[in-house]
């Protein structure tokens, strides 16, 4: 019988909590068609399954945060970790969409994975080693974007869409288990109330460095969804790309995510989070340009578009370990509620930038059109962290 666990989790724990996140997300896209087949609605009806589920995550997000902080890390993942394998069998056994559908947006609790673990490791770090820690958990998790749709392809060719579902309700089920054995409780000043709790909230809300780093990481993110929203696009109508072609093309700003997050992990201890930041801001921003100097030198290659891209990759990975301990240091009682606010913004705003960008790539698509969207997303997050610099040293002057 397993004993509930009284210590910090394992870092493996923590990689796969934050990594079904992921996956829940993406790991069923290739059955989408065949979903909106077995429901009888169209594409654009089961895509509600993507769209309603990240807006579910976002709104989630901004909830289990401040949870976490009143009531302790451990129920609260333990309590996601039920709910998500519970709507997982409910979405296998779905014979109506909406039901389907309902079952689905509550799978979204599982962004507690990510957003609880991020708040584990503020509770037993220092800022810089925080840095490294999420560095080395992210770099191990940005497997799971590749893999998932791969996996999820095979199995619902061989044995149907339902089997993505089989495999959450089993992946749940297990985490479930070693959550209740591994996951001891991290959060040892809570809030007695939540009364006293939102009292805290003006110190957070109030903190420009917590929103400095919050837009960082939201326009940094907010490149990779630009590039997601465009690239299907712009790879069809200009680079006549097969669709095997492009899922390899796709993975190429992940590999460099996963560079990033490594040197992060490796150099984070080493440099203040605002070089660390800063660094991957440049990356990004200089490998955009150079992407665009060579585009309208006339150099068209494919290399030119996806040499970019990876430096984009690379940045987000330099960039977003720090740009999380940030966030999660500015009032470290309220760490949850910190990362479920800047979560809510990332993927708020990733969602409204990969919608504009699909609205300015539709019947215009073009490479330099996208990696100047890139570029502009990019740039916003290089100027908030030149913010936080500059209230650093401010406040250190006075």
């Amino acid at each position: 019988m397993l004993r509930p666990a009284t210590t910090p989790p394992h870092t493996a724990t923590l990689i796969m909590l934050a990594g079904i996140s992921v996956l829940s997300l993406n790991m069923f896209l290739p059955s989408l068609a065949h979903i909106a087949e077995a429901f009888a609605v169209s594409y654009a009806t089961a895509s509600l399954a993507i769209g309603g589920y990240l807006a579910a995550t976002a709104v989630l997000q901004l909830v289990i945060g401040p949870l976490s902080d009143r009531y302790g890390r451990r129920p609260i993942m333990l309590i996601a970790l039920v709910l998500f394998t519970a709507a997982s069998l409910g979405c296998l056994l779905a014979t109506e969409f909406w039901l389907f559908l309902t079952f689905r947006l509550m799978q979204g609790m599982i962004t507690a994975g990510w957003l609880v673990s991020m708040a584990i490791i503020r509770d037993t770090s220092e800022p810089q080693e925080a840095a490294s820690l999420i560095g080395y958990v992210t770099m191990a998790m940005a497997v799971a974007p590749m893999v998932g749709p791969m996996v999820g392809g095979v199995l619902a060719e061989f044995f149907g869409w339902r089997a993505n579902f089989v495999v959450y309700l089993v992946a749940g089920a297990l985490l479930l288990a070693i959550s209740w054995a591994n996951v001891g409780e991290t959060n040892l000043a809570r809030s007695e109330t939540f009364a006293s709790q939102a009292r805290s909230y003006p110190e957070l809300f109030a903190s420009r460095r917590f929103w400095g780093y919050s837009v960082c990481m939201a326009f940094s993110t907010g490149a990779f969804y630009t590039f997601l929203a465009g690239i299907p696009l712009v790879a069809e109508t200009v680079f006549k790309l097969s669709t095997s072609h492009l899922g390899i093309a796709m993975g190429s700003i992940t590999g460099g995510f996963m560079t990033g997050s490594f040197l992060s992990g490796r150099y984070s201890k080493r440099f203040a989070l605002t070089t660390m930041v800063l660094a991957g801001r440049i990356a990004a921003c200089g490998g955009l340009t150079v992407g665009l100097v060579l585009w309208f030198s006339g150099i068209t290659h494919i290399v030119a578009m996806f040499g970019a891209v990876v430096m984009v990759g690379l940045g987000n990975g330099l960039s977003m370990p720090g740009c999380s301990a940030g966030v999660l240091s500015v009032r470290p009682k309220l760490a949850g509620s910190a990362s479920g606010l800047a979560g809510a913004l990332t993927v708020g705003g990733g969602g409204a930038l990969s919608a504009i960008t699909s609205w300015l790539l539709t019947g215009n698509a073009s490479v330099p059109g996208l990696l100047a969207m890139m570029l502009f997303s990019s740039a916003v997050g290089l100027l908030a962290v030149l913010y936080v610099m500059w209230v650093d040293r401010h406040e250190a002057r006075g």
